[in-house]
């Protein structure tokens, strides 16, 4: 038992070093190079629809945690059933070694943008990791022999020891060595891992970012109308602050992109190639725009959404400057960390808005740079589309080129190619399942239809008639709009549902529909208890 014990504990100690140096090894090429990050990046590409958006929907802005975790679980999993491997027969333990180097590999060769040195950190961390279990294996050997717990089994039904475990095993036990050993081997992964990790910080842009000055817009954003914030408690904030702005993308670590070093190239079907630097960016006139922006993945009343003041050059602009040529039809986009997203050229060119077009190649969020998480140095803001076909962070490329040509990421994945946001609507308060005081509640919310805006929100009570919501002010098409309606509640248990209808006379469906293809539909509803 005790020695099963030990060889579990190899396995664990045998692992921590390898992916201690490994991440030693990884904080001098990149961050994704890792092997822990590789293979987390890799299960998300190739991590079905389903499965992506069950954990979007159950796991949240914690979905990327929740993965790292899982590949640790299994990782420790797999450690220790080497580690009692080992003990038995070195080479099983070394077989399963070779095993985490293959998929470490595979996964870092298959990155975005990878080249031979992004293996360096896997092979170096496996190396270390074998010298690792070599060690602590003889050192388990000597403090439990395996002939002083089991006897030995019939010469005709397993094969000879080998020369140096029969030496091993006639020795006295040596216990005092293996704890000595196993100590050295946590010391080694935790100072390389340490160091990996501090020196990982040398990859991070924040200081670069901190530096940015964003000039003043030529062309200001209206001023919010008074009576567009509610102040209902409880009530979304009609802004989304940068830090409670939501995050959805398949990177595990942050691409950091220095503004010195970034440029956007613009080619495809145009009359001109053009490159632009991040300063050049910011010499042209820039545009202010509040724009709401949607999650495909965001559930019926989910928070999947937020609501920003945008700074950027007009993309519209940007593509004339190039050229558009008959024909094109979409700007494949392409970010830093390989992803490509595909919009309709008419959203940017003809998008409808009380300005005019206001597709955005955005610089600013909130009257600061973009935060490295949305998009430092620049990102695409397109209104009226869900993120997926429209909302590239990090992005380095503009290709005009068309549907039939070229998919898209996630068009390759079963989502449509074309994606307007859908008229929908949310109940903030009161909270599912809440207790209330009977008498007059507020019952508030969010309605949007970005690029349209919305025009009505009713609500009802048990199925009852609906009830026409009092409409905050609106701040253009493109944003969300608050409401409230009050209710004279009855004590009992009751369920309050909504609905939005657009500028244009839809109002928003009652059939239920998953995010996939393109978009959720259907009714926010809530239970509450009037006491």
């Amino acid at each position: 038992m005790r020695r099963g014990v030990a060889g579990a504990l190899t396995g664990l100690l045998t692992a921590a070093v390898a992916l201690g140096v490994a991440e030693l090894a990884a904080s001098l090429i990149s961050a994704s190079s890792a092997p822990v990050i590789a293979v987390g990046e890799t299960a998300i590409n190739l991590t079905p629809i389903p499965v992506k958006e069950f954990a979007i929907t159950h796991f949240g802005s914690h979905d990327k945690e929740a993965l790292l975790t899982g590949i640790v679980a299994v990782l420790i999993g797999f450690a220790l059933v080497i580690g009692i491997a080992a003990i038995r027969r070195i080479a099983y333990g070394l077989a399963g070694l070779a095993v985490f180097a293959a998929i470490g590999t595979a996964a870092a060769i298959h990155l975005p943008n990878a080249t031979v040195i992004d293996v360096i950190p896997t092979l170096v961390g496996v190396a270390v990791g074998a010298v690792a279990m070599v060690v602590l294996t003889r050192a388990v050997w000597e403090a439990y022999p395996p002939a002083a717990l089991s006897p030995a089994p019939p010469a005709a039904l397993s094969p000879a020891p080998p020369a140096q475990e029969l030496r091993l095993a006639a020795a006295a036990p040596d216990r005092r060595r293996f704890l000595i050993t196993g100590a050295g081997a946590a010391a080694v992964a935790a100072i390389a891992g340490g160091a990996g990790d501090k020196l990982l910080g040398r990859f991070s842009i924040a200081s670069s970012r901190a530096q940015v000055r964003l000039p003043a817009p030529a062309i200001r954003a209206a001023a919010v109308p008074a009576g567009a914030e509610l102040r209902i408690p409880g009530l979304t904030p009609f802004f989304t602050s940068n830090a409670s702005f939501y995050r959805v993308d398949t990177d595990l670590v942050l691409p950091q992109v220095s503004p010195d070093n970034w440029t956007l190239k613009i080619d495809g079907m145009v009359d001109r190639e053009l490159e632009f630097s991040f300063d050049e960016l910011l010499k042209m006139p820039l545009t202010e725009a509040d724009i709401t922006l949607v999650c495909v993945s965001n559930q019926v009343g989910g928070t999947y959404n937020g609501n920003a003041r945008w700074l950027g050059v007009p993309l519209a602009g940007l593509l004339r400057k190039a050229g558009v040529k008959a024909g094109a039809n979409q700007v494949l986009s392409t970010s830093t960390d390989g992803m490509t997203i595909s919009t309709p050229v008419a959203a940017i060119m003809d998008g409808p808005s009380l300005n005019g077009p206001s597709a955005l190649l955005a610089v600013g969020m909130n009257g600061q740079p973009l935060p490295i998480a949305h998009g430092f140095p620049a990102r695409m803001i397109v209104p009226g589309l869900y993120g997926y076909v429209s909302a590239t962070k990090w992005v380095t490329k503009l290709t005009l080129t068309t549907f039939a040509a070229q998919q898209a990421y996630w068009t390759q994945r079963g989502y449509s190619a074309q994606a307007p946001i859908k008229t929908e609507s949310r109940i903030d308060v009161p909270r599912p399942l809440s207790q209330v005081k009977a008498g007059r509640i507020a019952v508030a919310g969010v309605a949007w239809a970005p690029a349209t805006g919305i025009a009505a929100v009713e609500v009802n009570v048990d199925n009852g008639p609906w009830q026409r919501a009092t409409l905050a002010a609106a701040d253009g098409l493109d944003t969300w709009r608050q409401w409230m309606w009050a209710w004279d509640a009855k004590p009992g248990l009751h369920t309050l549902a909504v609905r939005a209808t657009d500028s244009k006379g839809v109002t928003q469906t009652a059939a239920r529909a998953n995010p996939v293809p393109n978009g959720a539909s259907g009714w926010d509803s809530t239970v509450v208890t009037v006491t």
